[in-house]
Formats: C-alpha cells, sequence, structure tokens
C-alpha cells in the first residue's frame, strides 16, 4: 500500500469517527433540546483548537448482541483545546453513542484525559450525558467509575474539576460529579439522582417526578449539590467560560489578570446609606457587593440555596477574589447548617487555588431551634471555622454591621488569623446585641424597677453607647481601621495589593480532620 493510499484510508477512518453512528439518534438528541457532544464542545472552546484523543477505540464487549455495533471513539468524546487562549481538557459523554453509556473503554478514555490534566496542570470539564454504567461489561463498567472516582479525588486542589449536567446522571455515576469544583445542571433535560423516581416508588411508597426528584432547581435550592443553573445547552457553555476566566490553572499558579476598566480609586456614596440606621432593619448584601467590585460584575455560586450566605467571585483592580457575605435580607443573616457548608467549601476552594479572600459581615449569629441544633450546628458551624483558620491566601475582613458572638469569631475575624480587619461605623462587635445583654446583666435592676420597659430603654442606649461599636475593638488592635463605607474599595484594594505577595504554611502534617 502506498503512501498516499494509506493518507487516504486515515483520512476515511477520521470521517467514520466524526460521523453520527445513528442519524435518529441525532435527531432525538435535538427533538429533546439537547445538543450532541461534538456540538457541545464546538460551543465551549476557542473554535477550531479542539485536538481529539482516541478518536479510533472501539469497545470489546463480545456478548449480548453489541459485539456487532462497534462505533469509533465509543460513547465519550475526549480531548484538548484552548478557552480564551487558555488550555483546557474536556470529555463529552454521547447520548446517541449506547445511550452514552460507560463501559471499559469509555472509562479508559476518561482516565486518560484526567491523567493528562494533571501531569499538565490544566483545567478539566466533563459534559455529562449518559445513561449510566453499560449493562452489556458487567463489573468493568462499574470499575471504571471508581477509575474515575479515584482521579477526581487525587485532582481535587490541584487542577480546577467542572461538571457540567446536560442530559441523565444516575447511580453510582453521580459521585464524580460531586467530587469536582463545581456542578452546573442544565434546566429541563437534565436529571441527578442515586436512585429514580420508579425505584423509590417501590421501595418507599413516594410518588415523585424526575424533575421535582433530581432536575436542577431540585438540586439548586433544595439539596445544594448544583451550584449553577443553565437555561440550555449553548448557556451552560458560555456560563462555563465566563468561571474559567476567573480560575487558575492549576495550584501552583495565580488567576489570570484582566486590565481593569474601573477606577481603583473609585469611592460609592451609596454605600454610606446602605446599611439602615435600625438594626433590625434587611438590606441586600449584593448591592454592596456590586458597588465594591470591578464594573459590578460579581459571579454568584449557589445563588439558589442558603441564601442567608452569599458567595461568588469577582475582581479588585483585575484580580479575582472570592467573596463570602452575610446575607440580611434572608434569616437575618443568621448563620445555619446549610449556609455554614455552603460557605465553608467555597472558601478551601478558594485557599486551594490561590485566590484572596474578602469578607463582608453582618452576622447576629447561628439560627436558634430544635432542629438546627439536633441537625449538627455544633459540627457544621465548625466546618466553615476551620475552613478560614486553615486558609493561607490573604483574607480580608470588613465588618458592615452586626458581629455577635461565635458567628463573628467564625467569619473570619482576627482572632482566626485574617490579614486585615476594617469596620464600618455602623458596626457592633459584641457578644450579643444591646436587648439581650442588658437582660442578662441587669436582670435584677430591671425586676426591681418601677418602670421596668423604661428602664430598659435607657440601659440598652448606654450599653449601645459603650459597647456596640467599633471602637471598643479596634482599641485592642481586633479592628485594624474604621471606614467610612464609601472608601472601602480603595482600601481593599490597597490590602489586596500589599498581601500580593503573602506567604503562610500550616504546620507539617498528612491533612487535618475536618468536621465533616
Amino acid at each position: 500500500m502506498s503512501t498516499e493510499q494509506r493518507i487516504e484510508k486515515l483520512r476515511e477512518f477520521r470521517a467514520k469517527s466524526l460521523e453520527p453512528d445513528n442519524q435518529r439518534a441525532v435527531d432525538r438528541q435535538h427533538d429533546a433540546g439537547k445538543l450532541t457532544a461534538r456540538e457541545r464542545i464546538e460551543l465551549l472552546v476557542d473554535k477550531g483548537t479542539f485536538q481529539e484523543i482516541d478518536p479510533f477505540v472501539q469497545h470489546h464487549a463480545t456478548n449480548f448482541g453489541i459485539d456487532q455495533k462497534r462505533p469509533l471513539g465509543d460513547a465519550v468524546v475526549t480531548g484538548w483545546a484552548t478557552v480564551d487562549g487558555r488550555n483546557i481538557f474536556v470529555f463529552a459523554e454521547d447520548f446517541t453513542r449506547f445511550g452514552g453509556s460507560l463501559g471499559e473503554v469509555v472509562a479508559d478514555k476518561i482516565c486518560k484525559v484526567m491523567d493528562l490534566a494533571m501531569d499538565t496542570g490544566t483545567p478539566i470539564v466533563g459534559l455529562k450525558d449518559s445513561g449510566g454504567a453499560r449493562i452489556q461489561e458487567g463489573v468493568l463498567g462499574l470499575n471504571g467509575y471508581g477509575r474515575i472516582f479515584e482521579r477526581n479525588v487525587r485532582a481535587s486542589g490541584v487542577i480546577p474539576q467542572i461538571s457540567v449536567i446536560m442530559g441523565p446522571c444516575a447511580g453510582g455515576a453521580v459521585y464524580s460529579p460531586a467530587l469536582t469544583d463545581f456542578i452546573y445542571q442544565v434546566e429541563g433535560t437534565s436529571h441527578l439522582f442515586i436512585t429514580g423516581p420508579d425505584v423509590i416508588k417501590t421501595v418507599t411508597g413516594e410518588d415523585v417526578s424526575m424533575d421535582d426528584l433530581g432536575g436542577a432547581h431540585a438540586h439548586a435550592s433544595l439539596s445544594g449539590v448544583t451550584h449553577f443553573v443553565a437555561r440550555d445547552d449553548r448557556d451552560a457553555m458560555d456560563e462555563i467560560r465566563y468561571l474559567i476566566s476567573f480560575l487558575p490553572a492549576n495550584n501552583m499558579e495565580v488567576p489570570p489578570f484582566f486590565t481593569p476598566l474601573d477606577a481603583p480609586d473609585r469611592m460609592d456614596e451609596d454605600l454610606t446609606t446602605i446599611v439602615p440606621d435600625s438594626a433590625n432593619q434587611p438590606y441586600d448584601v449584593i448591592e454592596v457587593i456590586e458597588s465594591l467590585v470591578d464594573d459590578g460584575e460579581f459571579y454568584e455560586v449557589h445563588e439558589h440555596w442558603a441564601g442567608n450566605i452569599v458567595i461568588g467571585l469577582a475582581r479588585f483592580d483585575g484580580y479575582t477574589v472570592g467573596i463570602v457575605a452575610n446575607q440580611p435580607a434572608v434569616l437575618a443573616g443568621t448563620l445555619n447548617i446549610d449556609a455554614a457548608v455552603k460557605a465553608a467549601r467555597f472558601v478551601r476552594f478558594c485557599d486551594a487555588f490561590n485566590i484572596p479572600l474578602v469578607t463582608l459581615v453582618d452576622v447576629p449569629g447561628f439560627l436558634p431551634g430544635v432542629d438546627q441544633e439536633h441537625d449538627g450546628i455544633i459540627r457544621h458551624g465548625a466546618k466553615l471555622l476551620y475552613a478560614f483558620s486553615e486558609a493561607t491566601v490573604p483574607r480580608i475582613t470588613v465588618i458592615m454591621r452586626k458581629a455577635y458572638g461565635g458567628a463573628y469569631l467564625v467569619m473570619n475575624s482576627r482572632a482566626v488569623r485574617a490579614d486585615i480587619v476594617y469596620a464600618w461605623p455602623s458596626a457592633e462587635i459584641a457578644v450579643m446585641g444591646a436587648q439581650g445583654a442588658v437582660n442578662v446583666i441587669h436582670r435584677r435592676e430591671l425586676a426591681a424597677a418601677d418602670d421596668p420597659e423604661v428602664r430598659r430603654t435607657e440601659l440598652v442606649a448606654d450599653y449601645e453607647d459603650q459597647f456596640n461599636n467599633p471602637y471598643v475593638a479596634a482599641q485592642n488592635g481586633l479592628v485594624d481601621d474604621v471606614i467610612e463605607p464609601r472608601e472601602t474599595r480603595p482600601k481593599l484594594i490597597a490590602a489586596l495589593e500589599m498581601l500580593r505577595n503573602k506567604r503562610e504554611s500550616l504546620p507539617p502534617k498528612k491533612h487535618g480532620n475536618i468536621p465533616l
């Protein structure tokens, strides 16, 4: 065979690997509002940059009839490309081939790109659309999942891992996305659960739909499994590109810098009045965040879950930061189990990938209640305390209003080694609110008073004047400076610049024992 003939044969193989195995399956995919694996990759990456790996591999199964159907590349498309000029690895399960099911060869392909991503320090994106383990291959499919899970764990904290649920993802398959850093779920076409509605009805008698059980909104607002909800496949790919713009390639690099359009010395006079004079009135902390960050661009994470705390990514003077903020508009900004878990994992992600943390504090305490206590608020609240305490990235705190009791300490206080702590004049830093403190300290005096309510009002005013202000903390070095709200952006940018070369290490140990 001549060289020309060999090249022609290669071209035939390539063309065959790119052709749909079953056009009817492709049509069904489109009719369901979903794109194919290759169409998704084309939308995700820079045009013309995708380099495919293993396009010619075929499965090894020789039973249950599938030996007559051995499409090139099997049921996943893998390779590398660039997003805004930066390398990523990607694998996209192909539902048009064997329902995207995972067999031995599919697992081999995914493991190969995961290994390459680790070896090269490159983010990896997994586009999930699969019917699960390939039954015809028996335990080999299950073993393939195990190999993928192990790589997810080894890559954790080393390279960013992003999962996108774009179709079914059930049974053991769910644990790979659960081990990654961020999960996107496409509204209406994706489902994520361990056991489906039919099994649940058989075992427990509960009748639930696919969407209610494992749809995007169920996991984004109830379970907290899903971080982002996308309208459709195209929207999901746009969102991932935006997320990647905030992230470093790996844990040895810093996030990319973008030349800012926003002035670093910009002051926002509206911040002066954004905190109500009444300590019991709510306000939206997202308005505060958007007034501080570059161009008002804040990419909120877990927007629909545990709304009493806000987390997300933004930039200050072109540099990525992670933001953690109490939300007074939801549950008065108290910390509960879900809020503590939500913030703790985000803090650990930012610390792993060299992203400085800015914490905005307005917290009256932990949410009281029998359910919270019995469900483990002590254990779960300790996760956030642990996460901040072990973080070695630059950490800056701004106390805007309430900072009471243990919740004050948990929210990146000076006691847990925050680098810089600012307070607004409206800050109230105390063991508890004035009303509660007066009721404890002056209990006997109030009981003996001729008019307890008048005396209580006087004592509350006296307590607020003496203690519910930032100056006692500032006098003791627990607050570095009391600043005007309008000064916050330039103050944060100056502090972040000063901390840019911060180097801190933890005591030598295999790993800590976070209270899981």
